[in-house]
């Protein structure tokens, strides 16, 4: 359901089901080779909350340097995708050689290994890395050798989910009439995206008069100030959402910070000032 709300772009819908997630997963189950906190740092990384994202790695002590295994390889690509995030926000950043030589190590563990999902993203972030660093026909040819063994499974998401830098390349991809057929559906796959975010409604422009938020509301943060406003209780807005009560609680302390209030009351007040409501 995270994945599902994440394609939909709403990250914070994401990261509230993933901590749902972490309160009930059971470690003796089996081996946790897809780690919830692992999944909230890639989120984290959608999102540019780089600090958090960083933070993971340190707290899991993650290295390019690492010995790499089948167990942590979703850990070991998850920070190839922290650091490269960080490159992109600043050049002057030398982790790139670092992230690039992790990739190299990742991809030949994992063609080692048959995991041939772990293949695909790696060849794509090693594209994405190559485009980052200015060099076009180095980026290319990882990102035809995805698209090579993404074709017969019909991988559409793990592209998208790439988001401008992907839709770039595959422009590029198309241009030169490298597989046609299949790098044409992925461009129309990203316009019908961009058309669906387009078609969204847009929150309440703040009133002139109203001042506007340093820290601005989520539309998460919005809809459970919307539901407040009609009265529900903590209780009630966490079974319409499907959030647990300690989230819901998480939520309106952030409303109350950016509003700069005290109470449901001064909050409801203060959101009608800006035009939220």
């Amino acid at each position: 359901m995270a994945r599902i709300r994440e394609a939909q772009g709403d990250l914070d819908g994401a990261l509230d089901l993933l901590d749902q997630a972490e309160r009930l997963y059971d470690a003796n189950f089996s081996p946790n080779v897809r780690p919830i906190a692992t999944r909230k740092a890639r989120v984290w990384v959608v999102q540019g909350r780089l600090g958090e994202a960083l933070g993971w790695a340190r707290e899991q002590g993650l290295s390019v340097k690492d010995e790499l295994s089948y167990l942590r390889e979703f850990d070991h690509i998850t920070l190839a995708r922290v650091l490269l995030a960080r490159y992109q926000s600043d050049r002057a950043d030398g982790s790139i050689s670092g992230v690039v030589g992790l990739l190299e190590r990742l991809l030949k563990v994992a063609e080692e290994g048959g995991r041939k999902g772990s293949v695909i993203e790696i060849l794509v972030l090693q594209a994405i890395a190559d485009h980052a660093q200015g060099d076009l026909p180095a980026a290319l040819l990882p990102l035809q050798h995805a698209l090579a063994l993404a074709e017969p499974e019909g991988y559409v998401r793990m592209f998208l989910d790439e988001g401008s830098n992907m839709m770039q390349l595959l422009r590029e991809v198309s241009a030169r009439e490298i597989m046609p057929g299949y790098s044409d559906k992925l461009l129309a796959a990203f316009e019908a995206e961009k058309r669906k975010s387009e078609d969204k409604p847009d929150l309440p422009e703040p009133h002139r008069d109203g001042g506007t938020l340093i820290d601005p509301l989520s539309q998460r943060e919005i809809k459970i100030l919307q539901l407040i406003a009609q009265g529900l209780s903590n209780r009630e807005i966490g079974e319409r959402l499907f959030l647990a009560l300690n989230t819901v609680k998480g939520h309106n302390r952030k409303i109350f910070d950016k509003l700069q209030v005290q109470s449901r009351t001064e909050a409801i007040a203060r959101a009608r000032e800006l035009g939220l409501l």
